[in-house]
């Protein structure tokens, strides 16, 4: 009998579910099958939302998220993670102790959501420290927007210098790199900045696309990071690649309507075959 010796390219999500549909678990599963990888998942917390906005959070018990996260380590074996959605300090103390515990090397990427689109707070204030003492040291990536930026390195950012200073204050904290994103800042060019240590700042740019379907970008930005990681490309390589995918996405899905208010982006433009190794 032949051996199956033949792979998908497995990527796992551990963050929150959006009923909309268009952030969260639902965006990066999207966004891992798009790019030709087998998503999983581990669910840290229910929302109630939509495009108008977030109207509760639940939080799933950290006894299930510790048996989610050990099932699939187990069996699946992932090769890059993505972390979003993470509400509670007991949650980040589980994802820390499960993920010292995974003997495979691979990158992980974590995306530190605090507030919604909508302005809904998403993250208990000792979260936040949680995140930075536990987690910091194990991630490959931190992703934080403009307004989480803010939150991490405790000052202002109206420009590309304040995302520069920030950046470099987060990696003081330990993170080991920072892509700081500058979507939130308005102008002709977006602005995002990497910062990896004692190397010197990679600014990125690309062109603003016009469109009032914004929901889930960092999600998907951060997804498609860790899916082009997990197919072996160097960190500054997937996450170029995957900013090309967000334009490419923002472009497709910006004159289609998905509900009253911000809809989603189009994850599935161009999808790639689950790729097999």
């Amino acid at each position: 009998m032949k051996s199956l010796a033949m792979n998908y390219i497995q990527v796992l999500t551990i963050a929150g579910s959006d009923s909309g549909g268009g952030a969260g678990i639902q965006a990066d599963l999207k966004t891992f099958s798009a790019l030709g990888c087998f998503g999983t998942s581990v669910i840290t917390a229910v929302t109630a939302q939509n495009t108008l906005g977030v109207r509760s959070v639940h939080g799933i018990p950290a006894t299930i998220i510790k048996d989610q996260l050990q099932a699939v380590l187990d069996d699946l074996s992932p090769v890059a993670i993505k972390i979003g959605m993470i509400n509670r300090a007991e949650v980040v103390d589980v994802i820390e102790t499960e993920l010292k515990h995974y003997p495979a090397k691979v990158p992980v990427i974590l995306d530190p959501v605090m507030v919604a689109t909508s302005g809904h707070r998403l993250i208990e204030p000792d979260t936040v420290n949680q995140l930075v003492e536990k987690l910091f040291p194990i991630v490959s990536l931190v992703t934080p927007n403009i307004d989480e930026a803010i939150i991490l390195s405790g000052q202002e950012i109206n420009n590309l210098d304040d995302m520069v200073a920030a950046g470099k204050k987060i990696i003081e904290k330990g993170a080991k790199a920072v892509l700081v994103k500058g979507g939130h800042l308005a102008g002709p060019i977006i602005y995002d900045v990497l910062i990896s240590g004692t190397e010197i700042p990679v600014v990125l740019e690309s062109a603003f696309i016009a469109s009032k379907n914004l929901h889930g970008t960092g999600c998907t930005l951060s997804s498609a990071i860790a899916a082009e990681m997990a197919k072996g490309n160097n960190l500054l390589s997937a996450i170029k690649d995957a900013k090309k995918y967000i334009s490419q996405a923002l472009q497709a899905g910006s004159e289609v309507k998905t509900g009253e208010g911000n809809g989603p982006l189009n994850h599935f433009f161009e999808p790639l075959k689950l790729i097999i190794q």
